[in-house]
């Protein structure tokens, strides 16, 4: 596995460029292609007194905004041939899952506070981890660069957290230190079998990898990982995002919605 071209979200109502930065140095890492897309739609909901001009103005409003995103683009990567745009007036998280075919990896972040929870102007994260078939990497909270120096691999021996290991094989291959930590969930001796077969899995792949089992059961599955991420300085958290679509409802395991909430930390997350 190897990331030959990345695709960063870009919010319709936040400025680009700290997320472009962000994606930015990612790409160079890998001497990746990077693809910035920007999204948005107008919301279908009108009163019946609302007339179509008001939806033309909306379009408007959203085909300017795409434009100062561009020229915003534009400045942060100057002569870049290995960057592109794409915009697109649809639903943000159906369109971002569309371009994905273009990638190896798909960057979103927070979304700004004036259209949390819109989702015609930002994207349904758990949605997207589950509609993209690529590994969607949520970023931190404060948009901290990206070292990968000590990454966590969140362990249950299910299809997803394979996935995860995988689709997450760059990182892990340039970390100084990978631990793979699951809880004994599924009985202790299980648990410290599959994990030892995953850091032999790691190490003929060149991972420099160590497991850990956390056996109390005083906190939940979420909280342990999040809990031991932070004991031992993980700035990359990867695992498998468990859950199953129902029209626009989605419903993930515990410890999958702990983590889509747990902005102190660079997420990677598979389906």
């Amino acid at each position: 596995m190897i990331y030959t071209t990345i695709l960063v979200q870009l919010d319709i109502d936040a400025p680009a460029t700290p997320r472009l930065i962000f994606a930015q140095e990612i790409a160079r890492k890998f001497e990746a292609d990077l693809i910035a897309l920007t999204a948005g739609e107008a919301s279908m909901l009108m009163s019946p007194s609302e007339s179509p001009l008001a939806a033309a103005a909306i379009l408007r409003q959203l085909e300017d905004r795409m434009k100062e995103l561009k020229e915003e683009f534009l400045a942060v990567v100057g002569n870049n041939e290995r960057a592109s745009w794409r915009a697109e007036l649809d639903d943000p998280t159906r369109a971002v899952a569309l371009h994905a075919r273009a990638a190896d990896l798909v960057i979103t972040g927070p979304p700004p506070a004036a259209s949390a929870g819109d989702f015609h102007r930002t994207i349904d994260p758990g949605a997207l981890i589950l509609s993209a078939g690529r590994p969607v990497l949520l970023a931190a909270d404060d948009l901290s660069a990206l070292k990968s120096e000590k990454v966590m691999v969140a362990w249950k021996d299910c299809r997803e957290s394979r996935r995860a290991v995988i689709d997450a094989m760059p990182f892990l291959r340039n970390a100084k230190e990978v631990t793979v930590f699951n809880t004994a969930e599924q009985g202790t001796l299980a648990a410290r079998d599959g994990a030892a077969d995953v850091v032999r899995f790691l190490m003929k792949h060149g991972v420099k990898a160590q497991s850990q089992l956390m056996e109390s059961d005083e906190l939940s599955a979420g909280d342990s990982i999040t809990v031991v991420a932070d004991q031992i300085g993980a700035d990359l958290i990867v695992a498998g995002g468990y859950g199953h679509s129902r029209f626009r409802e989605w419903a993930f395991g515990g410890a999958t919605r702990t983590l889509l909430r747990s902005g102190s930390f660079h997420r990677l997350l598979s389906n």
